[in-house]
């Protein structure tokens, strides 16, 4: 496969069972043979995607000794902004050629999750950075909670098992830029070779190319999204509950040709996660004879613990 399958999200919300029965099995099929989907019929729209990356620009564009305001010591990345070249894949020392800013769950619109997650930071410079941020961010996890009941079914799950975990869930919406390259990276690149955390990602069309998707051929293939397209992905907490079933995917950022070094890129992905008591132990009919468990037993709180220590967010 050496294209990004596409589906709409509308077949699957269709009171037509057939056409909501072909979407489960399209999708289905196209994460488990590469991984990414192109997604239309989400719930975002594209004026307020627009209205985020405008925030997203004027917030990067603030000095470095106002954005490092913002950075919180020993928080493992998880609130506020992080600083460029601190986060690096994990297996590798170089840092990735970006910065970034977390938004979490808002506590306004879900009081009853207060204490058990960190507290978004409000950026005093930008009237509007939060409340555009916090929309976008309900928007995409509506989108993911449907998506993953498609998946439960094509799991035979129950359509609404991932729900509980997911309602609440340690969800981020990560704010990246990729600043100009001035000068030939010796080895680093925008963002190296790897998988995400988390069940699904949710990536807005990204300003600017360079994302590259391994496929099961081991080719690196581009993932270029319409403008009224979601690129979604599988994670590493997703792999290990269905014992690679729906395999978490390989990608990356390249570096732009040396023409469009002086370009800056933005990107906004929606990294959908579960609450921390999740059990993301294989599920049971993912595993046989011909499939023996790949993974041992683990809590989705525990397991992302590992993973930033393994960026080098976290402290061991």
């Amino acid at each position: 496969m050496k294209q990004i399958p596409q589906a709409d999200l509308n077949d699957f919300l269709s009171e037509d069972l057939s056409r909501k029965q072909a979407f489960i099995q399209h999708i289905g099929k196209a994460f488990e043979e590469i991984g990414f989907l192109a997604l239309k019929g989400h719930f975002l729209t594209t004026d307020l995607q627009e209205q985020l990356y405008t925030e997203v620009r004027s917030f990067f564009q603030l000095p470095n000794e106002v954005k490092s305001t913002y950075e919180i010591k020993d928080g493992g990345g998880q609130r506020g902004y992080t600083g460029f070249g601190k986060e690096h894949a994990a297996g590798r020392t170089v840092g990735d050629l970006k910065e970034f800013w977390h938004f979490g769950q808002d506590f306004k619109t879900k009081p009853f999750l207060e204490g058990k997650y960190s507290k978004n930071l409000t950026v005093k410079e930008l009237e509007n950075f939060n409340k555009v941020g916090n929309l976008v961010f309900l928007k995409l996890e509506e989108t993911a909670k449907i998506l993953l009941q498609a998946l439960a079914l094509y799991l035979d799950l129950n359509e609404y098992y991932f729900d509980a975990y997911v309602t609440g869930g340690n969800s981020i919406l990560r704010a990246i830029h990729y600043p100009p390259i001035k000068e030939p990276p010796k080895e680093a690149v925008r963002a190296a070779a790897h998988g995400d955390i988390n069940l699904i990602t949710l990536l807005m069309g990204a300003q600017g190319g360079g994302l590259q998707v391994l496929n099961r051929q081991n080719q690196w293939i581009d993932a270029v999204a319409e403008r009224d397209e979601l690129m979604i992905n599988i994670g590493d907490m997703l792999s290990r509950l269905t014992n690679n079933k729906l395999p978490s995917t390989v990608h990356r950022v390249v570096n732009p040709p040396k023409e469009l070094w002086g370009k800056s890129r933005y990107s906004l992905p929606f990294f959908m996660h579960p609450t921390p008591e999740m059990p993301l132990n294989c599920l049971p009919q993912t595993v046989d004879k011909d499939h023996p468990k790949k993974y041992e037993d683990i809590q989705a709180g525990t397991f992302l613990n590992q993973r930033l220590v393994a960026l080098g967010l976290l402290e061991k």
